[in-house]
């Protein structure tokens, strides 16, 4: 299993964004250099039903990666929170899932539960695990 440093600043603004939306998905990129994550572009959930989907904002990840090319940095994940399932992608996130390079990070939020951040790499409609180490 591969895994990935996640800063705690980031982990716990993760944590605290998916708290705040107990009932809809949040979703958004985080940037990075050399492969270390390293900054949050949050971006408006557009789904229809945002209790189960997510759908970024195309306007907000055109801006996002304008940012990120700005500042020199890469895409290095893609986060959504689950709100009250577990931390792992489902049918349609593998099936929209469209770009394998990115690590996907899903935050479970469960009533009266720390919520839970587990990360993932997503290639031909495979699911690989990647273990979140906090750094």
């Amino acid at each position: 299993m591969d895994s990935v440093r996640l800063p705690r600043s980031l982990a716990n603004e993760l944590r605290r964004l998916a708290s705040e939306s107990p009932d809809e998905e949040i979703c958004g990129l985080i940037s990075g250099v050399r492969g270390e994550l390293h900054r949050r572009y949050p971006i408006p959930n557009v789904a229809r039903d945002r209790r189960r989907f997510f759908e970024m904002d195309p306007k907000g990840q055109i801006e996002a990666m304008r940012r990120m090319r700005e500042a020199d940095e890469d895409l290095i994940a893609i986060y959504h929170s689950h709100p009250g399932s577990p931390a792992y992608p489902s049918p349609t996130d593998v099936r929209q899932h469209g770009y394998p390079e990115a690590l996907y990070l899903i935050i479970a939020t469960a009533p009266h539960q720390a919520p839970e951040i587990r990360g993932f790499r997503i290639r031909d409609g495979k699911i690989e695990e990647v273990a979140v180490q906090p750094s």
